[in-house]
This record gives C-alpha cells, sequence and structure tokens, in this order.
C-alpha cells in the first residue's frame, strides 16, 4: 500500500505541485531549513527511506541503471548545496539584522592571497582528485555502451543526455518548435539579462536572501522546479514508449496509456458551442490568440497598478520591467501549460499547423 501510495504520489500531477510548495515553503522558512539540525534530521530520514526503497528491485533497477548513477549523485551534490546556501543566507541575514556585516566581509574573510601558490595549488588538487575518482568509478562500473547505431532500431525510451531530459519532457506539453528552440532561446537570453535587469547592489559578494528575495526565488524556481524536477522526471520516472511509471513500478513494454488531447478552439468551439470550427484560421484560433494575448500584453500592464509593480518600477524603470515581466511570463507559461495538460487534456492555446504555430 505504501509502495502504491508514493507510486501515485510521483505522478507528475501530483508531484509538481507539491514540489512548488515545498519550494516555496523552503525559502519562507529558510532560517529554519538552513540550520545544521535539520541537515543531520533530513539526512537521517533520507537515509533510512532511500534504504528501505532499495529493498523494491524495480526501484534498484532504476537506480543502479548505469545511466543513471551519476545522475543521483549528482541530485545528492544538488541537494547539499542548496543547503549550504540557505545556510550561509541565514546567518549573514540574522548578522545584518543584527547591524553586523556579513561574515565575507570579516576582516578574515577579507584577507587576500596570492593566486600562486594558493589558488593553483587548490585547483591541482582538485583535478587529481577528479582524475583519482574517475579512473576508480571506470574500474568499478562499467561504461555503458551498446551496439553500433542502427538506423533500423531505436532504443525504447529513446532519451536524450540527462542534461537534454528537461527540455525532452517540455516537447510532451510544447510544441517542438517551442520546446526545441524558442523556449531554450528564451532561457538563454534571460540568463544574460539578468545581471542589468536586476540592479540592485546589494547581496554582491556574500550570501543573502532578505535583501534579493525575488531575484532569488525567481531564479531558483527556474533552476530547481522547472529544470532540475523535469530532468529526474524523465530520468527515473520516463519509461517505455514516454510512458509514466512510478518509482516501485515494474516498466512494461506493454504499457499503453490513452490520451485524448484537445485544442482549445475545439474546447471553444466543438465542445461549448456544438458547431463545426470554422473555415478561417484565425477566427478559429481567435480563442487562443485573445488569451495569449491577455496573458502576454495585458498582465504586465495590469501589474504595473499594482503596489508590487509600482515598487518594481521604481526600482529598475520600465524598460527593465518590461523585460523582466516578458521573460517571467514566458517562464510561468511552463507550468501553466502542464497544469493545463494535466487538468483538462488541453495541448494547444493556439494550433496554426498552417504557419508552423502551435502555442
Amino acid at each position: 500500500m505504501i509502495k502504491e501510495f508514493l507510486n501515485k504520489l510521483a505522478d507528475p500531477i501530483i508531484s509538481f505541485p507539491l514540489v512548488t510548495i515545498l519550494f516555496v515553503l523552503m525559502y519562507k522558512y529558510y532560517h529554519f531549513v538552513g540550520t545544521k539540525k535539520f541537515l543531520v534530521w533530513f539526512s537521517v530520514i533520507s537515509l533510512a527511506v532511500f534504504g528501505w526503497a532499495c529493498t523494491d528491485p524495480n526501484f534498484l533497477a532504476i537506480i543502479l541503471w548505469p545511466d543513471n548513477i551519476p545522475i543521483s549523485i549528482l541530485v545528492v551534490m544538488l541537494v547539499y548545496f542548496q543547503w549550504l546556501s540557505l545556510y550561509k543566507a541565514s546567518v549573514n541575514d540574522q548578522r545584518i539584522e543584527a547591524g553586523d556585516v556579513p561574515i565575507e566581509a570579516t576582516p578574515e574573510e577579507r584577507e587576500k592571497v596570492w593566486c600562486w601558490p594558493n589558488l593553483v595549488y587548490t585547483e591541482l588538487f582538485a583535478i587529481i582528485g577528479c582524475t583519482v575518482f574517475l579512473v576508480v568509478w571506470a574500474i568499478v562500473f562499467k561504461a555503458p555502451l551498446e551496439e553500433p547505431a542502427n538506423p533500423t532500431w531505436a532504443p525504447n525510451p529513446a532519451k536524450a543526455p540527462w542534461y537534454f531530459l528537461g527540455l525532452q519532457e517540455m516537447l510532451v506539453y510544447f510544441d517542438p518548435w517551442m520546446a526545441g528552440v524558442v523556449l531554450p532561446v528564451l532561457i538563454i537570453v534571460g540568463l544574460m539579462a539578468m545581471p542589468y535587469i536586476d540592479t540592485n547592489p546589494k547581496g554582491n559578494g556574500y550570501y543573502t536572501f532578505a535583501e534579493r528575495k525575488m531575484a532569488i526565488f525567481l531564479w531558483s524556481y527556474g533552476w530547481l522546479v522547472l529544470w532540475i524536477f523535469l530532468i529526474i522526471v524523465g530520468t527515473f520516472l520516463r519509461g517505455p514508449n514516454w510512458t509514466f511509471y512510478g518509482p516501485f513500478e515494474y516498466w512494461d513494454f506493454h504499457k499503453v496509456v490513452a490520451e485524448n488531447n484537445v485544442n482549445l478552439s475545439e474546447f471553444f468551439w466543438i465542445k461549448w458551442f456544438n458547431m463545426a470550427l470554422p473555415s478561417n484560421i484565425f477566427i478559429r484560433e481567435f480563442p487562443g490568440i485573445l488569451v495569449a494575448g491577455v496573458y502576454q500584453f495585458v498582465l504586465p500592464y495590469a501589474f504595473m497598478f499594482t503596489n508590487k509593480g509600482k515598487q518594481l518600477i521604481r526600482g529598475i524603470g520600465y524598460i527593465r520591467y518590461f523585460i523582466l515581466i516578458f521573460l517571467a511570463l514566458g517562464m510561468l507559461s511552463l507550468p501553466i501549460k502542464m497544469v493545463l495538460r494535466w487538468l483538462f487534456s488541453l495541448k494547444y492555446l493556439i494550433a496554426m499547423p498552417e504557419f508552423e504555430l502551435n502555442l
């Protein structure tokens, strides 16, 4: 019963909102999360649950799959370094609130050292340590190499490298042109534009959250929830035919999930008005165009008149404000589209294959 419950809990329709809630709570109570006591208890509970889960052959087979072992190690490292950032931010915020300077600004931490030999020796030891680790890894674990590529046969599931599994998961919810070109370009442009949009001088050179709440929260949500979570889903929970499987579920190649995805225009004209789709493309897709237009062009102006919007404009100006809102809405379009697909089987808001435009 516990395994069946966890299998259903891992379903993205449940796990994604749950991860979002946990993410919000993590930053809301970061003074509690960023403590050594929390790390100890979290580690003990996690190890106990992981040890119990490894008694299941299906879970163990997924974890010990040669391609998945490095990803499991990376997930553990990511959790630790995320906690470490919260720990240091919590300590600094408490010091700043008490009228003191951050730890990084104390004379002991600001003491400068020479690049040679201090930094070079540190890098040399890091290189030696990584080399030893890779040599031992290559001896203990066999390389997951398969036979030469065969154009008449494709592996099932056919998965991209782990760092692209987030994009492959996005293909479930977006048109290939959107998931493979538009959204990755927005991600790259957004990362490049962040230093020029966020003009807050606080938080440079030291860990903090209280002084950079919006910037850290938005960036971390896009990184942890909208990228790392999708990689985990694509790695451990997507099986043959890209079908979802729970962590304790056997990967059955004959499992078929019937999905009837419907466009918004079909919802609007056929289901709600009980009439055929209009022959004119723009009339047919007018509901989707209206929704997308309101989302992308009306919401930024409406947010301007709120207290948060006015405060944001005073801090960064109108040009940076509209660029920031445009990128933020583009990022939020992914979870919105995912929820609409899960709840209403909605495929596209705008479906114009005649122009290769599907949103």
